[in-house]
């Protein structure tokens, strides 16, 4: 519980340092902590309650589409990198290498690696090769494709300034693998996962984002072309949310993935390959969390209902349990978002203040009072996660087992709502150069996270415009959004001719 000088469960609050209030939040929310491996994090089973119902609704949604999941190694010979000369260009500075196999006991008890490897392995940072190297084997003919697979796996990459969810040496996440007969064919796929992405960070993480295409420079080693979702969260960064490559042919030559076609001839498969990672729940946590902690929309909470009993006195202790529990059974016989109501009573010896809170930091949707005048009342109180954290609603039990879907409803649209009006208030049509470096300039030079937002500025195209921006300010292009999306005029750099504005942000 906050002493009565903080008035907020959690220091700083995010106006004051943002960083430390995520890392403070996803503390007291029992998300995940580091682990005693450099730059690795421990996920916590709240903090995986949550990814595991990201996991189990993306899984719906890809299957919908026909995509199957399987499994590929974790290690990858270091040749099958060298196959792909941008890729492994790309990802060098980001692998962990294994050289040696097992380990020997020296005469005064030191460990040291036995022996080498013939080829060193390196450890999974995507999987392009080594899938690769299984689908030229599986592929003969066009009558074998399309291949539309996906795997949920780990990966490592070597990371410098680690922060827990968004950057850490091992992380979570899934891979999408394709292989296709035609260019068409896989450009549609590229598409069809992008905005199914865009769909389900929109109706499930209830965040609204801006779709597009990477710019050359920021683009995934190897692919012809990369699109991804941006989401904006409250220090005004941007956080890129997920991304769809086409891939062309460039991994199917190096993998050697070919295939007879209609007319007999061999030809190389189109590819793509796609992926959104468990930095989702820090991107949730950034977007909708205040200053007392998580805010969690209800599709993805791992309970959806916390009921706390209140037992000040022995003689009723027993009825109120009662009375919770069948609650609590009752609400699971309801449906939310097409799955069973999560409801859970806290039965823990600890005083309901300190429950209360507790829960309050971990974002759960629905807390549900119940003490012996409710019991007298036949009703319950009712506190949303998303409204002031001590605005509460008495209802009778029926009533509220009746309308919790649609309380529960009600509270994934107001943070859709609330993180979409955020959005639009801070994203800025930026006509000229100094307009653009005024507003991603910070205002306070204590608080150099702070600046205006997302920027639309008409851009023509060139890759030294874009490092200069990105050395001044630490602004890079976020993404080129699709043709019909804007109009032509000048470049605000360079006054040369620009089909269309492009989004620049700062990133985390």
């Amino acid at each position: 519980m906050p002493n009565a000088a903080s008035k907020t469960a959690i220091t700083p609050r995010r106006d004051e340092d943002f960083p430390e209030w995520y890392q403070q939040v996803v503390r007291a929310a029992e998300l995940a902590e580091p682990s005693d491996v450099r730059g690795c994090m421990v996920i916590r089973p709240w903090g995986y309650g949550i990814w595991e119902n990201m996991q189990r609704q993306l899984d719906v949604m890809f299957r919908a589409t026909g995509h199957r999941n399987a499994y590929f190694p974790l290690f990858i010979p270091l040749s099958y990198f060298a196959k792909e000369a941008e890729h492994v260009e790309g990802f060098a500075k980001e692998c962990a290498v294994v050289t040696h196999s097992r380990l020997e006991v020296d005469v005064d008890g030191k460990m040291k690696p036995a022996s080498a490897l013939s080829e060193p392995l390196v450890v999974r940072p995507t999987s392009e090769t080594i899938i690769g190297a299984s689908y030229a084997k599986w592929v003969q003919s066009y009558r074998d494709l399309p291949i539309l697979i996906n795997q949920w796996a780990n990966v490592v990459r070597w990371e410098m300034r680690p922060r827990l969810f968004l950057r850490t040496t091992e992380f979570l996440w899934q891979e999408g693998h394709t292989v296709h007969e035609t260019e068409a064919e896989a450009r549609a796929e590229t598409k069809l996962i992008l905005d199914l992405y865009e769909r389900f960070v929109r109706d499930h993480l209830a965040i609204p984002v801006f779709i597009g295409e990477k710019s050359e420079s920021e683009r995934f080693p190897g692919a012809v072309q990369t699109l991804s979702i941006e989401a904006m969260v409250q220090d005004r960064k941007a956080i890129q949310a997920g991304t769809s490559h086409f891939l062309g042919q460039n991994f199917s030559r190096a993998s050697g993935i070919q295939f007879q076609n209609r007319e007999g001839k061999e030809e190389f498969g189109w590819t793509t390959s796609w992926g959104v990672s468990a930095r989702l729940v820090g991107t949730v946590v950034m977007m909708h969390g205040d200053d007392d902690g998580v805010v969690l929309p209800p599709r993805i909470a791992p309970t959806h209902i916390a009921i706390l009993p209140i037992t000040p006195k022995e003689e009723t202790r027993a009825t109120v349990l009662e009375t919770c529990d069948k609650l609590a059974r009752e609400l699971r016989a309801v449906r939310y978002a097409d799955v069973p109501i999560e409801a859970d009573v806290d039965r823990r010896d600890l005083g309901g203040g300190t429950k209360n809170w507790e829960w309050i930091k971990k974002g759960v949707p629905l807390r549900v009072e119940i003490g012996p005048r409710d019991l007298e009342k036949n009703s319950v109180e009712v506190s949303r996660r998303d409204q002031a954290v001590k605005a509460k609603e008495s209802m009778s039990m029926r009533e509220f087992v009746r309308r919790a879907p649609e309380i529960l409803d009600s509270i994934q649209q107001n943070l859709y709502e609330h993180a979409r009006k955020f959005r639009d208030e801070n994203t800025r049509m930026l006509d000229s150069k100094k307009e653009f470096y005024d507003f991603f300039t910070p205002k306070n030079s204590e608080k150099p996270e702070i600046h205006g937002g997302f920027g639309l500025a008409h851009w023509n195209g060139s890759r030294e415009v874009e490092d200069q921006i990105k050395n001044d300010l630490k602004v890079t292009i976020r993404c080129i959004p699709p043709a019909a999306a804007g109009e032509p005029g000048r470049c605000i750099f360079t006054g040369e001719p620009s089909p269309r504005r492009v989004i620049w942000a700062k990133a985390y």
